[in-house]
């Protein structure tokens, strides 16, 4: 069993969010948490009983925030609220980027500044600890007043309605509570915006798109040394003085994991003389130069993502040591936004770089002797000329997808929403250009594994070597022709598994 993650509104991390949503880790509340939680609600209760007007307290919401709301109905206008808004369509989220957003939902009412009770974050710790989660669409929300639609189909399953989802039983939300020992909350004051209000939804696919990432970016080293080797190329290129001359850290970082990778290399000393080429072409030679920057990229998208983790993106924001409800624009999510449409930029051209050494592997006129389409029997077989074309389409789809998000915006809620960021669009379209690239590196796996068998008795690196046997544990080699398609993806799947970062790591 993993270690429980505990919550307090400050300290989670993106390892933390992989291990509740997809490891399944256990979840506690901090009690400093509930102390702050309580004060929080405190200054509500106070303010309710004083008769103050306060934005989605005793108001409506966006543009009806001018209309008073009685106190008789103040329970009522935080139901209708949660039900009004739960208006979300397309495909469902996946189970763990869910989990994520339950994780992320209950850590920032957690942190103190939502004035709810800590029944709400507890029952989402619960249901997170009992494998309980609600369908929610991913279409419908702008990012701004955060991902109203999304959180609202989460806060009904916590209102008892909709429905509620445990392994392979599905059903109502509040027949499932009720089947796990949980019961609904009623809402008070201030909680249905409280649920509601925020940026989880799209940085929960985001925190664990950029996880994800950061494991593409090493087996695209992986791929990209196992295909210089079987392309007979020169590691000249990564040596540490070419990189420190320049200065760029992601750069640096990429050419010594390749030194890493093709280290002790026969394959390299059967041409280190005598090769009349100068030097390789950019899809080889440049890899440091196209894969550096995709580091510098994530780094810079975990440290926004990191930070929005332990954000408080209420509206309003309740302050218990001076007792004030201020009105501002935390759920905005225009921060995350922008940096998913960098990351997908840089993903993109992980994508182009890969494809292009794909087809240098299997074009007879470029691939240094290997066979045609890297296939035994070229002519009666075309071996792995349909996967360069998969490959290729993927990396189109990628620069299309690339366009960015953040940069539109259409006014909502009668124009009082007048400049939204689209952070939700930004996130699933990272996510699909994600599965993509792990699909084109899982192609370049097969075709450089099938090259560096041509290579043999010679050895390629150690890394590359281990890459290889790696592709082969899974995969035998193509001696003749056979649909690939599952092959790809059984590939793609031991990628996001982690089932090639001991290669990587230097597991040897």
């Amino acid at each position: 069993m993993p270690t429980a993650v505990v919550l307090d509104g400050q300290s989670l991390t993106l390892d933390d969010v992989v291990a509740v949503a997809v490891k399944r880790a256990p979840v506690e509340l901090a009690p400093a948490a509930r102390a702050r939680m309580a004060q929080a609600n405190a200054v509500v209760a106070a303010l309710v009983e004083s008769g103050a007007v306060a934005y989605g307290v005793t108001t409506g919401f966006g543009k009806l925030s001018e209309i008073a709301i009685p106190p008789a109905r103040l329970g009522e206008l935080q139901v209708n609220l949660v039900r009004s808004h739960a208006a979300g369509v397309g495909p469902l989220l996946p189970e763990r980027e869910t989990r994520a957003m339950m994780l992320l939902r209950a850590n920032v009412i957690a942190k103190g500044y939502s004035g709810a009770r800590s029944v709400l974050a507890d029952l989402l710790v619960a249901m997170l600890n009992a494998g309980l989660y609600p369908p929610i669409p991913e279409q419908g929300s702008v990012g701004a007043s955060g991902d109203l639609a999304p959180l609202a189909h989460l806060a009904l399953s916590l209102i008892g309605e909709g429905r509620l989802t445990r392994g392979d039983e599905s059903g109502d939300a509040a027949a499932m509570l009720a089947r796990a020992g949980l019961a609904p909350v009623t809402l008070g004051p201030k909680e249905g915006i409280t649920l509601i209000n925020g940026t989880q939804a799209h940085t929960a696919v985001a925190a664990l798109a950029i996880v994800d990432a950061h494991r593409l970016w090493q087996v695209a080293h992986l791929a990209g040394a196992m295909s210089l080797e079987a392309l007979l190329g020169t590691p000249v290129a990564f040596d540490a003085r070419i990189q420190d001359a320049r200065g760029q850290l992601g750069q640096a970082a990429s050419a010594a994991l390749l030194r890493e990778l093709l280290h002790d290399s026969e394959i390299r000393e059967s041409h280190r003389y005598g090769d009349p080429r100068v030097q390789d072409q950019y899809s080889l030679r440049c890899m440091p130069q196209v894969h550096g920057p995709v580091l510098d990229a994530i780094d810079f998208c975990a440290g926004v993502v990191g930070r929005e983790l332990n954000a408080a993106t209420d509206n309003p924001l309740v302050f218990a040591d001076s007792g004030e409800l201020l009105s501002g624009g935390n759920f905005h999510g225009q921060s995350v936004a922008m940096a998913l449409d960098f990351l997908a930029i840089a993903l993109t051209n992980l994508a182009t770089i890969a494809e292009r050494r794909i087809d240098r592997l299997v074009h007879p006129d470029l691939n240094q002797g290997l066979t045609p389409f890297l296939t035994p029997d070229a002519g009666v077989s075309s071996g792995f000329m349909m996967a360069q074309v998969s490959a290729a389409s993927l990396a189109s789809e990628c620069k299309v997808l690339s366009h960015p998000a953040s940069v539109d915006t259409i006014p909502t809620d009668g124009n009082k929403e007048d400049v939204v960021p689209m952070a939700m669009g930004a996130a699933w379209k990272l996510r699909r250009i994600v599965a993509n690239v792990r699909y084109v590196l899982a192609i370049e796996l097969l075709c450089a594994a099938q090259g560096l068998d041509q290579r043999k008795p010679l050895k390629a690196g150690r890394g590359a070597r281990r890459g290889q046997a790696l592709v082969r544990e899974l995969v035998p080699p193509l001696v003749e022709d056979r649909a690939l398609s599952a092959d790809i993806a059984l590939v793609a799947e031991a990628i996001e598994r982690g089932h090639f970062t001991a290669a990587v790591r230097g597991d040897w």
